[in-house]
């Protein structure tokens, strides 16, 4: 299997950090012209990656981030039954393979769900910029602070919750992550079948089906195929903790 993406973009200088509609996302505030320009020179390649492509595969060695340029991504690992268990969705403006940091190695796989674009960042040579530039370095902090967050708060909804409750999380984070992006958090499309929401949620494919049908019979959400409108967003907060208290979703 090929190691890395296969598909590199025909330009660098058609896309770089300094006009791309994501660098709030990707970019610390306050950086100037400079730094931004020598941040963008420190993306090597750019790739197109087809839908059901591997970005990386777990066991390989670690060199380089992912940041997400358009598309949509999950992560697996195989339980010992050879079965895949989602470990994540990844979208537009987030980072991939930042769970590979500590082993030097890539802890699970890595699969588009739709055609999609990454810029590679070589870790070795963003820990030297980091160095140079506090400001990434305080920014990469805060990106790693938050994905550890993100993993306790996932054990606890999956420790806590019901297969309704699970569900609605899920949505309200999807929902709020597509608004940063400015995106519609109301209407959108799950780029993911509900066999691998149910594998992220610890639930069944059935229970996924069920709990999404008794979530529309209450009027918060309709679904059409994978169309999702979410009617009610504070009835689905009460769902999950009975206020309308915003720290069970996944940052």
């Amino acid at each position: 299997m090929s190691t890395q993406p296969r598909n590199y973009l025909a330009s660098r200088s058609t896309s770089k950090c300094s006009t791309c509609s994501l660098r709030e996302l990707c970019l610390p505030v306050g950086l100037d012209d400079r730094e931004i320009e020598t941040l963008s020179k420190l993306i090597e390649r750019k790739y197109r990656i087809q839908r059901g492509e591997y970005l990386f595969h777990a066991g390989l060695a670690f060199k380089s981030l992912y940041a997400v340029r358009n598309g949509f991504f999950k992560s697996y690992v195989l339980d010992v039954d050879g079965h895949q268990q989602v470990t994540g969705f990844y979208m537009t403006g987030e980072l991939l393979g930042l769970d590979a940091i500590s082993a030097e190695i890539h802890t699970c796989d890595t699969v588009a769900l739709e055609d999609s674009e990454v810029c590679e960042v070589p870790f070795e040579k963003l820990e030297e910029l980091s160095l140079k530039i506090p400001l990434l370095m305080h920014h990469f902090h805060k990106i790693m602070s938050r994905e550890i967050v993100k993993d306790h708060t996932t054990m606890m909804l999956l420790g806590n919750r019901k297969a309704e409750e699970r569900l609605a999380a899920f949505l309200l984070n999807l929902s709020e992550r597509f608004a940063k992006r400015g995106y519609s958090p109301k209407n959108f499309i799950l780029r993911m079948t509900r066999e691998e929401i149910g594998s992220y949620l610890g639930l069944k494919l059935e229970t996924v089906s069920r709990s999404l049908s008794k979530l529309q019979e209450e009027g918060m959400i309709t679904v059409n195929n994978r169309h999702i409108e979410l009617n009610d967003i504070y009835q689905l907060n009460r769902k999950i903790c009975g206020s309308s208290h915003q720290s069970h979703r996944l940052k």
